[in-house]
């Protein structure tokens, strides 16, 4: 002002510049009337803001009632105002939220306990005052022109409500950096550092940005731990939030919120919040045009008088078209009072606005085929049922829904009808509850009323009279190990609306129970869990079973010592009762070739054997047997036949005595008390006149290959090992000559499951035959032991070769 005064005056001021500070002088003297104005605006909103808490009337009425209070006292009204906030401080009325009195803002009780009903309850003393704050808010927004004021109506909103100390708002660029378009409560240098955001993680806003969901910072150490926080020192603001602005999808418009007192938000407040944020879509939007500028020619107006009277949804939809001339979107430009968007929004709310922003769903759908068709062709278009996401008290629920579009002067006029499924619905909770054990349970968190099924008493072991249990009385009847993890739980559910599935214990009147809870919370338009519906489910007899199971392992644990001594018996046993794998050996002028190939090993060998020995006379012994079974049972048999075979054979026991021997051997109890059976084939070969002589007991006939030839040996008489007392073994006689192969086998050689033993034999003959002729490197027995396709049971094979002086 002195610089000001001291060019007015002084010599030589050309007239533009005198013209000049008049005019600013002009200008200062109006800012001031509109400050002036302007404070007497908020002292006249802030007054109706008591009333209006206080009586419970809307704007209009409390306006009202200040004009009259102001007459009755020959006041003026601004006195009226200003006396009306002055009761605040002796209790005349309730402060309004945003006023600087003390009862603005209820007393908290601590809710910092996850057990704590008041945490997430959203319904109490304080919704008038919210109402009453929004109702206000909404309509400064409508004169908000730039992203400060809008940050600056939500901080001075605010601030004594939920003790928000600052505000800022960031918008998504195309390159996924947030630009600052709005802040209030923050000085100038820190919004000029934040005021652009690259694309950097830990950075809160980015995160709503990506998951379209509210990031709530209520612990500061932890929130310094996850995320780069604005303010120096951060602890300026001991707890924040951020929530993304709904007005189009994705959502790319960011409001964080800067509290100056540390702990959760509860329900009430997130609640709050999430409308306030909702608000701001229109502000925020960037669309252009202020909504509800719809059409306003006499035949909208004619739908709309129609519109007033008629019973159920509708809506009158104009198409918006691109310069290519398609329908790329319509415009609602008439509503009926029972239309309702996703949003909640209801009726003349719905009007200007687009069908992509209401019912976002819609696009690409039959619905949406149907649309374009009846615009195109007038024929009225009718849908099959289908499920859509309809609002009901705030809360989204799905319903199943017929929609019926024709044409009108170029528009369409779009109603439909929503198809009751609440007796199916009963009908089928019914049978869950009868087949599944279960109960179920709600919770109301606007009207805090629990809801239990019969079911769920008998859980808990509760008498019915006494009512649901509160949440508070829970962790008195929780193990003490459980109260941890199940509070985590109930947190996630009641304050972040996240589902879950969680087993704990409890105690009851009839002992302690195992419980497992599945549950989720609906959510209201904006986010806020407003009521609960869960299932418990008793495990207490599966959880019985799962200790009985333990028992029973550690019993396992046990026995364990005793199965490893076991294997490594079957081990040894193995090691010392069968014979080499593969082998080759020269016995009394032949040429003996061994293969015996085990289908398993350890405690399940097979009893399969063989020998091959040279006997003091110079003859050789041939013998091949399979014991019936598997296991140490079978191994045991196997040795049993094996020593007493070979002992009696180096004593010059005739072979039929050998066998007769042998087979009351195995009917013997003391000897044989599982009753096992065997077969056995059995040779002497005399060297000097090249003579085999053998028995055959129940076993498969010897293979003589000779001259390209083979041919299965006929057999003399010879039944099971262990299977009669009246049993005869006779015996036969082969000369060999230069160059045969007699060969002697085991069944696992020729036998394959659903087959004729013929086939395997003749199957056998010819692949001998073939081998020999082809000659190799490898032996006869290696070989036709290794043609089988799956290793089912034991196979042995003895290759008995008189050489020719070729081979």
């Amino acid at each position: 002002m002195e610089g000001e005064g001291a060019a007015s005056g002084a010599s030589g001021v050309t007239p533009e510049v005198l013209a000049l500070s008049k005019v600013v002088a002009r200008l200062r003297a109006e800012v001031v009337d509109l400050e002036s104005g302007a404070s007497r605006l908020a002292v006249l909103e802030r007054a109706k803001g008591v009333v209006m808490a206080s009586a419970g009337v809307s704007a209009e009425a409390a306006y009202q009632l200040l004009i009259e209070r102001a007459e009755e006292s020959r006041r003026s009204l601004l006195e009226e105002c200003w006396i009306t906030l002055g009761r605040l401080g002796t209790g005349g009325g309730a402060a309004p939220v945003g006023s600087a009195g003390s009862e603005a803002v209820p007393p908290r009780e601590s809710v910092q306990s996850a057990f704590s009903a008041r945490r997430y309850v959203a319904g109490d003393d304080r919704s008038a005052a919210q109402r009453a704050l929004l109702a206000r808010l909404a309509q400064n927004l409508a004169e908000a022109r730039t992203g400060d004021d809008v940050a600056e109506l939500l901080r001075s909103a605010l601030n004594d409500a939920e003790r928000v100390d600052a505000v800022m708002i960031y918008a998504a660029t195309a390159a996924g950096s947030l630009r600052l378009i709005g802040s209030a409560g923050v000085d100038g240098e820190l919004a000029e550092q934040w005021s652009h955001v690259p694309p950097l993680s830990g950075i809160a806003a980015h995160e709503v940005v990506g998951t379209q969901e509210a990031v709530w910072l209520e612990d500061l150490a932890e929130a310094m731990e996850g995320y780069q926080l604005i303010g120096d020192p951060p602890d300026r603001w001991p707890s924040r939030a951020w929530l993304p602005v709904p007005a189009s999808s994705p959502m790319t418009t960011v409001i964080g919120f800067f509290r100056s007192v540390a702990g959760p938000f509860d329900a009430r407040s997130r609640t709050l919040l999430r409308r306030a944020v909702r608000l701001c879509g229109g502000p925020l939007g960037g669309d252009g045009g202020p909504r509800g500028a719809g059409a306003s020619d006499e035949g909208v107006a004619t739908v709309q008088g129609v519109f007033d009277a008629l019973a159920g949804p509708a809506v009158l939809l104009t198409p918006l078209r691109s310069d290519s001339g398609e329908v790329e979107d319509y415009r609602i430009d008439a509503a009926s009072a029972e239309a309702v968007d996703v949003a909640g929004r209801r009726g003349k709310e719905l009007v200007g606005r687009r069908i992509l922003e209401t019912y976002p769903t819609v696009a690409g759908t039959a619905l949406w085929e149907g649309y374009q068709s009846t615009l195109v062709t007038g024929t009225t278009f009718v849908s099959e049922p289908f499920a859509y996401e309809e609002v009901d008290a705030g809360i989204p629920r799905q319903s199943v829904y017929s929609v019926r579009s024709s044409r009108h002067d170029g528009r369409l006029v779009v109603s439909w009808v929503r198809h009751d499924t609440s007796e199916r619905e009963a009908r089928r909770l019914s049978k869950v509850q009868r087949l599944g054990n279960l109960g179920w349970a709600s919770w109301n968190l606007i009207t805090d009323v629990i809801t239990w099924s019969d079911q769920v008493y008998s859980i808990f072991g509760r008498d019915p009279a006494r009512g649901p249990m509160r949440l508070e009385e829970l962790p008195e009847h929780l193990a003490a190990e459980d109260l941890p993890t199940l509070g985590a739980a109930v947190q996630r559910l009641l304050g972040d609306g996240e589902p879950i599935d969680q087993t704990f214990r409890i105690t009851t009147p009839h002992g302690l129970r195992h419980l497992r809870i599945v549950a989720e919370a609906e959510r209201d338009a904006d986010g806020a869990p407003v009521e609960v519906h869960g299932v418990f489910q008793d495990l207490s007899v599966l959880k019985d079973a799962e200790l009985a199971l333990r028992d029973s392992e550690r019993h396992n644990l046990l026995q364990r010592g005793m199965l490893k001594a076991e294997r490594a018996l079957g081990a040894r046993l193995q090691e010392a009762l069968l014979p080499v794998s593969e082998q080759s050996l020269e016995l009394a002028g032949l040429r003996v070739d061994v293969a015996y190939l085990p289908a398993d090993r350890g405690l399940n060998v097979g009893g399969d054997w063989y020998s091959a020995v040279e006997l003091p006379d110079g003859c050789a012994l041939f013998v091949v047997g399979d014991v019936a079974g598997h296991g140490m049972p079978a191994v045991g048999t196997m040795a049993q036949l094996r020593f007493t075979a070979k002992g009696m054979a180096v004593t010059g026991s005739p072979l039929p005595d050998v066998l007769s021997r042998l087979n009351a051997l195995l009917l013997h109890p003391a000897s044989n008390e599982l009753g096992a059976t065997a077969t056995m084939i059995m040779g002497r070969y005399q060297p000097s006149g090249h003579c085999l002589t053998w028995v055959r007991a129940g076993h498969l006939p010897p293979l003589l290959i000779r001259d390209g030839s083979a041919e299965f040996l006929a057999q003399p008489d010879g039944c099971l090992l262990g299977a009669t007392y009246d049993a005869q073994y006779g015996q036969s006689m082969v000369t060999l000559q230069p160059g045969d192969h007699l060969l002697l086998y085991t069944d696992g050689l020729v036998e394959e499951p659903a087959e004729d033993i013929e086939t395997g034999l003749d199957r056998l003959a010819d692949k001998a035959v073939r081998l020999v002729e082809q000659g190799g490197h490898h032996s006869l027995a290696h070989s036709l032991a290794n043609l089988g396709q799956d290793m089912r049971d034991d196979i042995c094979v003895l290759d008995i070769h008189l050489p020719d002086g070729r081979s």
